[in-house]
């Protein structure tokens, strides 16, 4: 879950890198995608993080040791931090702007299929119903983000695509 929290493919990083996105796209709607998925995702943090401290915080030193957790917990006890779940921390590395829109559309539709896997994933884990209910509403709120980028594509492929004529004011050329 700590994955989901602060690692490359975690929340965190996808709200990061579609709020740096948007201001390299052509058109306000597509903008508007990416600040609007940008802004879920840090609800989608937040989840995560109350998840991680609900099923961490009860939890005694063998069970913590018995899961794997006891480095993580070594340097942050039960409290949420964002890192992978190999204790690296999170890093702006894990952030992808490349200035192109169509490039960075692409890039976001890899990394909502991506979160969707680590959802199924992390579901496949669990048969704790608090856990799985939320983990299900994640995932499908990937596969609709993964809908809205390819949407958001298709508007910027098509504005970039169209021939658009700027006109001078007559008053700047006119001869006076």
């Amino acid at each position: 879950m700590v994955l989901q929290f602060g690692g490359a493919d975690g929340e965190l990083a996808a709200s990061l890198r579609y709020f740096s996105q948007k201001f390299d796209m052509v058109t306000e709607e597509a903008t508007a995608i990416l600040n609007d998925i940008a802004t879920e995702e840090l609800a989608h943090l937040e989840m995560i993080g109350a998840m991680c401290l609900q099923l961490s915080e009860n939890a005694n030193v063998e069970e913590i040791k018995k899961a794997g957790f006891d480095k993580y917990y070594v340097d942050h006890g039960t409290g949420i931090y964002p890192s992978n779940p190999g204790g690296v921390p999170f890093t702006a590395s894990y952030l992808q702007s490349k200035g192109d829109p169509i490039t960075n559309l692409y890039e976001d539709l890899a990394a909502e299929q991506k979160a969707r896997s680590t959802y199924e994933y992390l579901m496949k884990m669990t048969d704790d119903v608090d856990v799985l209910e939320p983990l299900k509403f994640l995932r499908e709120r990937e596969i609709v983000h993964f809908q809205r980028f390819g949407e958001a594509l298709r508007i910027v492929q098509d504005y970039m695509s169209s021939k658009r004529q700027f006109v001078m004011p007559k008053s700047c050329c006119s001869k006076k």
